[in-house]
């Protein structure tokens, strides 16, 4: 065979070579595709300690979760600033979907309404994903405090200005704010006195070391039951099944104190499409599982399970409002 001959066989044959990788590029990429969200576990970070309502709301929805992401989901508590600190750690994470949040009103709405200089904003630092439950607040009393009602307590602290002690769960918390527009309604004084934690705050009203307070539903309805407290009052637009003998603060002559405490699931700003129906089908189906429902009727919360888009109109709402009572009552962090 001559030598021009074979010089043809072979770019022939390279060029066949060339063509064959030029096929399987086209077909498709020699590396394997990425895995689709998730391919490892989740983490919801809880801005409080363990036990709170942040904490159980995250703790009961996330039992369900893997049932759609097809991974576990595990929780991380980092509390501080009343809820900031882990607020803030979640608006720094990666927005892959793999770092969640679930907060309270205090995070969401009180927070940025109360401190200027907070180191996030909601509306603009997180992809707001669903409010998960509310539970209106309660206005209870330790059992030997004189007034019996709503109107008895108005009476009393116009007759004793600035001597009855509200104790809350600390500075910016839904039930001291709860506290400053009640007083802002009815023209009345009180002595706030914050504890670090619902818990502590629910102790000293119980021992008589605190006169009254706005608490959670849940939180102190056990309490209510077993008459270690004294209910007065409830903040909602409707009496709750939990106490159906307890009037509104509107039926009691308080208008405009219907509040609610809610807990709402977030995510850092900015999480692809695929990843943001993941996770919003995942809190949904949660929120919608019949056991769960019943657990958080039995705690006092109704399920809201609302849209992104009826959350971030809501935070709005929410936010604006409490800027006027923080405005009105001159209240800063401490």
């Amino acid at each position: 065979m001559s030598r021009a001959i074979l010089s043809r066989l072979v770019n022939r044959r390279r060029t066949l070579a060339s063509l064959s990788v030029l096929a399987a590029l086209a077909a498709g990429p020699l590396v394997q595709p990425a895995q689709a969200y998730p391919d490892r576990p989740v983490t919801i970070v809880v801005p409080f300690p363990p036990g709170g309502a942040s904490d159980s709301t995250a703790r009961l929805v996330a039992s369900k979760m893997p049932e759609v992401l097809g991974q576990s989901v595990v929780i991380d508590n980092r509390p501080g600033a009343n809820g900031a600190t882990g607020a803030q750690h979640v608006k720094n994470a990666p927005a892959d979907g793999y770092t969640l949040l679930v907060g309270s009103i205090g995070v969401f709405a009180i927070n940025p309404a109360l401190n200027p200089a907070l180191g996030y904003d909601p509306k603009t630092d997180l992809d707001l994903i669903t409010v998960a439950v509310r539970t209106p607040n309660v206005l209870v009393a330790t059992p030997n405090f004189p007034a019996n009602s709503v109107k008895e307590l108005v009476d009393y602290l116009k007759k004793n200005p600035d001597k009855v002690t509200f104790a809350s769960s600390g500075v910016g918390s839904s039930d001291h704010l709860t506290a400053a527009l009640f007083w802002q309604k009815t023209g009345t004084s009180g002595i706030h006195v914050p504890y670090k934690g619902g818990g502590p705050a629910i102790g000293d009203l119980i021992a008589g070391h605190a006169d009254v307070s706005f608490q959670n539903l849940g939180a102190v309805a056990n309490h209510i039951k077993a008459g270690k407290l004294k209910v007065l009052g409830v903040t909602a637009a409707a009496r709750n099944p939990v106490l159906p003998d307890v009037p509104t603060m509107k039926e009691a002559g308080v208008d405009g104190l219907d509040v609610y405490s809610w807990q709402a699931a977030a995510a850092p700003k900015g999480l692809p499409a695929d990843v943001k129906a993941q996770v919003i089908k995942a809190f949904a189906a949660g929120l919608a599982a019949p056991d769960v429902r019943t657990k958080f009727n039995e705690m006092g919360f109704e399920v809201v399970a609302n849209s992104p888009e009826e959350f971030a109109a809501f935070q709005k709402a929410e936010e604006a409002r409490w800027r006027e009572v923080v405005k009105a009552g001159n209240i800063v962090t401490q």
